[in-house]
């Protein structure tokens, strides 16, 4: 499953805001330098889809507060 996010660093608080079906804000308190911003928001994102964090991985704009993640699924034999 690929869905969009909107990352925000430096914000007052931790959340995840669905804004539809595949697309969503998440905002972290961590700064947007040395890959903080966007290991919490794999953290916040893993805790609200109830899955592991190894099952998140992002696709594109892994230095743009614009991102597409994918959700891994699992491949049972």
């Amino acid at each position: 499953m690929l869905f969009h996010v909107k990352i925000e660093p430096e914000s007052k608080e931790d959340s995840v805001t669905k804004k539809n079906e595949t697309s969503y804000i998440v905002k972290v308190r961590d700064e947007a330098k040395e890959n903080k911003a966007n290991y919490k928001m794999l953290s916040l994102l893993a805790r609200y889809f109830k899955i592991e964090k190894n099952k998140l991985r992002i696709i594109t704009g892994h230095h743009s507060p614009s991102k597409i993640l994918e959700i891994l699924e699992n491949k049972e034999k």
